[in-house]
């Protein structure tokens, strides 16, 4: 730790800070996320897959890692950056520090360069791929490296970090049984459904509806993942099963722009993405505003919602009135863009969960 470090954006632009984690080179797309807390819910979230996090809290490992706030069973970001990195953490529960942890998962990183000068250059740039390197300080060699690193736009990486076998959480007892397709699921949504007295069995991305449908579930969770949604026609048909059977259906994140995409709405990638805890959103059926944990970088066309006769709005980002909630008009399905079940972030929107099972409730002979 503390070798020099250099960072690389594609654009030219150089960094040059101390090495954190694993002495090493990685490259991927940068973005920022502005959570004062939660950094290991952060590294372990599947739909970081294929980027390098900017922490933009100054201070990133003062409470270590516990085994009990990972997301997902590793973590799963390409490389972090950050202003000032702890290796002594205050949390007396703490299993390691961060260091610890990163240099066991082979995380690549760089510290103590001006992280708040590197997030106005993305705002203004836009998001873009990336280079760290701590063992090698040639910029040509590093350009070389960052060039052979492909583009998230038509990137399809969920079936890389989708469960490989499915399998079963909660009480097979419970009232309610959920199929939860896996694009990239994070832990902290099935422990929501399965606090609700859901039995939920959840697939591997590329499983069929009909093999879903041998669980006899209630209702179908679409999960949140990395990537970009285009390429992903597998799932789309599996959705447009669902909604063609009349089974109640929620979708977060990944799983709202794959609603999207199977109800005729098209998809784009934002210009630098949503990434953090305080993002406020409108409910326009109930008129209230939401505090959101949010973590994506591709979005459900504005102008294909309000065109269509399929699907409509129900809520709306504030900063940017980008569409964050819709309902199918005649079917039993919504998804939102944010995440309700937070970890880290604000829980104002668990009530989503509610409504799911609401929405089960009235739909079947339960």
């Amino acid at each position: 730790m503390n070798q020099n470090a250099t960072l690389l954006l594609e654009d030219g632009t150089i960094f040059c800070g101390k090495s954190l984690g694993k002495i090493g080179l990685t490259t991927g797309e940068l973005c920022f996320n502005t959570g004062m807390t939660g950094y290991q819910e952060i590294y372990t979230d599947p739909s970081y897959f294929g980027q390098i996090v900017v922490n933009t809290n100054a201070h990133i490992g003062n409470y270590g890692t516990i085994a009990v706030d990972n997301e997902s069973n590793s973590v799963k970001i390409s490389g972090l950056v950050c202003n000032s990195f702890s290796t002594l953490y205050s949390r007396q529960t703490a299993q390691a520090s961060l260091q610890e942890y990163l240099e066991q998962a082979n995380i690549v990183g760089i510290h103590d360069i001006d992280t708040r000068a590197l997030v106005r250059h993305i705002r203004i740039k836009g998001a873009m791929n990336g280079i760290i390197s701590s063992d090698n300080q040639d910029i040509s060699f590093l350009q070389q490296k960052l060039a052979e690193t492909p583009n998230m736009n038509g990137l399809e990486l969920s079936s890389k970090v989708s469960t490989t076998q499915a399998y079963f959480v909660g009480n097979p007892e419970a009232k309610y049984r959920v199929a939860a397709l896996d694009l990239g699921i994070k832990q902290n949504i099935l422990n929501n459904l399965a606090s609700r007295d859901c039995y939920i069995q959840v697939f591997p991305a590329k499983t069929s509806f009909a093999e879903m449908q041998t669980f006899a579930p209630h209702g179908y969770f679409i999960s949140n993942g990395p990537g970009d949604p285009a390429p992903m026609d597998y799932a789309v048909a599996t959705v447009q099963n669902i909604l063609a059977n009349n089974i109640p259906l929620f979708g977060i994140c990944l799983g709202h722009q794959i609603l999207g995409l199977a109800c005729g709405i098209s998809t784009y990638k934002l210009h630098h993405g949503h990434r953090g805890l305080n993002h406020p959103v409108k409910n326009i059926i109930t008129g209230r505003c939401e505090i959101t944990s949010q973590n994506h970088g591709f979005g459900v066309s504005e102008f294909d919602v309000a065109r269509s006769n399929v699907v409509e709005a129900t809520h709306i980002n504030l900063n940017d009135n980008s569409i964050e909630g819709l309902r199918v008009k005649d079917k039993p399905a919504f998804s939102v863009q944010y995440h309700p079940e937070s970890s880290p972030g604000p829980h104002d929107s668990r009530y989503l969960f509610d409504d799911f099972l609401a929405m089960i409730a009235s739909s079947s002979s339960l």
